[in-house]
């Protein structure tokens, strides 16, 4: 097998890295993302690409935030693997696929190469999630009513809010950053995502019962790819309840009614609760994602 070449693109040859065959339909799912020239970087081996990445983040970032695209042909795990080891960034990996992507013999295919290309790169698998978009011909959601919602604007009230819904959470992330640093990093982590999106702070919302007891937050968002749903949290005292649907309809009506045509949302497939509120919500799941980071080793 002839040598292989690693090297990041630039402005000038960045066409470059649309040369391999896409059958996982990234180019299309990345139509609106931005990815800057130098932080792509492909696998050639006589020329031809064989393996390339894309590292990512928002605007205002100097350093990537993940790997949001990442593209191997068949039989050149070991270029993928090298592709990753050898870059300058070791973030997170996020490795988008098509609904039900185990179903179909190319999908699962191209997938499961890509696996075996990151494993051997050094990265572990923390979490499979489903992707969703809700768009207005989805039909808003019911409110239900239970609820009443209002802005805060005491950072301190949601860091506590966020510690009493990851003391006990089913959300992958929350738990690593748990593992890592106890439940303040794990509040602190999301309270840094959501000053990072460029959305404004007053759009922060508590939620009350009407007899005044604490329920939980919602935070609707924009991150730099547009509206989402930035985080629905119910205090655990409250669940059992429902209350997390309430959430997520008051979520979707706030970015409706601001003129969101697109509104992107991301649960683990493991919050099975959280996913059947998704569907009941009109939120359909249009991807499945692998969420995979550097290991430790």
């Amino acid at each position: 097998m002839t040598r292989l070449v690693i090297r990041a693109l630039d402005a000038h040859d960045a066409p470059l890295f649309d040369t391999l065959p896409d059958p996982l339909g990234l180019a299309a799912a990345h139509a609106r993302t931005v990815h800057r020239p130098e932080w792509k970087r492909v696998a050639l081996r006589d020329g031809v690409v064989v393996a390339r990445g894309a590292w990512w983040g928002g605007p205002d970032d100097t350093t990537p935030v993940n790997i949001n695209w990442f593209d191997v042909a068949e039989g050149e795990e070991e270029a993928g693997a090298a592709l990753l080891r050898t870059a300058p960034h070791r973030v997170e990996l996020e490795l988008d696929l098509p609904a039900g992507w185990r179903d179909s013999p190319v999908t699962r295919a191209a997938g499961e190469t890509r696996l075996r290309a990151a494993r051997a790169a050094g990265y572990e698998v923390l979490v499979e999630r489903y992707l969703y978009h809700w768009t207005p011909r989805c039909g808003l959601p019911e409110r239900p009513g239970r609820l009443r919602f209002r802005p805060e604007a005491d950072d301190a009230v949601f860091f506590d809010a966020l510690r009493r819904i990851h003391s006990d959470t089913l959300d992958a992330h929350a738990r690593r950053a748990i593992a890592e640093g106890g439940l303040d990093q794990a509040a602190q982590e999301e309270l840094d995502f959501f000053r990072w999106c460029p959305s404004p702070r007053r759009w922060w919302q508590v939620a009350h019962t009407p007899g005044g007891e604490f329920v939980g937050i919602h935070v609707p968002a924009h991150n730099p790819g547009g509206p989402c749903i930035g985080f629905i949290g119910v205090v655990p005292e409250q669940r059992g309840r429902g209350y997390s649907l309430d959430l997520l309809a008051e979520c979707t009506h706030f970015l409706a009614e601001r003129g969101a045509q697109l509104v992107k949302g991301a649960t683990d497939q493991a919050n099975v609760p959280m996913a059947r509120n998704f569907a009941r919500a009109g939120h359909p799941v249009v991807a499945e994602r692998i969420s995979l980071v550097p290991g430790r080793g």
